[in-house]
């Protein structure tokens, strides 16, 4: 059994597009002690854009970790130390993703082939703030995934003073595969990662890759400080609903799904209010329901009503109205 001090035991992964300040809200009403990470967020749109937007939160989002992608160590530095400032609890470095636009910037999985400049920007961040700074990873990179690559790319994050290691434990392939094929296509190595984590028994190390239940991830914690669940968290958001019990040794009970919803009124209707549109938020709770009687009628409710111009809070109550449970 865990403790809610373990801060990595369970995380849900950055995902572009998917992350947002919006489906945190709603996540943190399903679990409290999960640790939840935003979408990457480059350096150029913190240092040019509308940073304000970019590092938003509530407050009831702890724990939570920025996610940031880029290469050059003082405008991380910089950005790493926005994120503090802003209330951020881990920066992690982004150094997994494989798109096209990703490369084209120097940043993300392409990164794995230059492991001393990832240590320098690993040292200027952790001298630039007092939280800690971690890096996500591949186990490697087209041809170069040998287990030596991925040990020395680790021992210079280890000597750059990198608090922990999130490895995603599939390689990415930058030539040949869409970012949506290196999600599933290239196999999952988990002796891979197993190996690694003999190799530095003292890193805190989290297995990130295909990991869709609680008893899968009870079973890794084993081996591991912690476990990162991708899209099936997301997907299906009631994954997390018994977490805070059986993996933090939390005394409440389980939330129900409409409690949940409930919980979320208040905000959808001061987000609405603030000019938010109802779809920015009812699009993050399409699995409200899952494996309920009525959850495809609820579903498509909200397709169909809450991408309507003007559409309100009510549409959620109408929706969970086709819900028989």
């Amino acid at each position: 059994m865990g403790s809610m001090a373990d801060p990595w035991r369970l995380c849900v992964a950055p995902m572009l597009d998917w992350t947002d300040r919006h489906f945190r809200y709603f996540a943190r009403l399903i679990t409290r002690h999960t640790r939840l990470y935003s979408e990457m967020v480059t350096t150029g749109a913190l240092i040019h854009g509308d940073r304000a937007r970019f590092l938003r939160f509530d407050p009831s989002e702890h724990p939570l970790a920025l996610q940031l992608g880029g290469s050059d160590p003082q405008e991380l530095a910089l950005c790493a130390r926005m994120g503090a400032d802003a209330g951020f609890d881990e920066i992690n470095l982004n150094v997994g993703c494989p798109s096209d636009r990703v490369q084209n910037g120097r940043f993300g999985a392409c990164l794995m082939a230059e492991p001393a400049l990832v240590a320098e920007a690993v040292a200027a961040m952790k001298a630039a703030v007092a939280i800690p700074v971690t890096v996500k990873t591949r186990i490697g990179i087209d041809d170069r995934d040998s287990a030596e690559e991925l040990a020395a790319f680790t021992a210079h994050q280890v000597a750059a003073g990198c608090d922990a290691l999130i490895v995603h434990a599939r390689k990415a392939w930058l030539k040949g595969l869409s970012p949506r094929e290196n999600r599933d296509i290239p196999p999952l190595r988990y002796d891979r990662v197993l190996q690694l984590k003999r190799e530095f028994p003292q890193l805190p190390m989290i297995l990130n890759g295909g990991i869709t239940t609680i008893d899968q991830t009870r079973q890794w914690l084993t081996e591991f400080e912690g476990v990162m669940i991708g899209r099936e968290a997301y997907q299906n958001p009631w994954l997390l609903a018994s977490v805070d019990r059986e993996l933090f040794g939390s005394p409440h009970p389980d939330p129900q799904p409409r409690a949940v919803l409930d919980a979320l009124m208040p905000y959808v209707e001061q987000q609405r209010s603030a000019g938010v549109p109802l779809n920015s938020i009812s699009r993050h709770l399409l699995g409200l329901f899952q494996g309920a009687p009525g959850a495809r009628a609820w579903r498509r409710y909200l397709s169909e009503h809450a991408t309507q111009p003007g559409a309100t809070a009510e549409v959620l109550r109408q929706a969970a109205a086709q819900v028989r449970i």
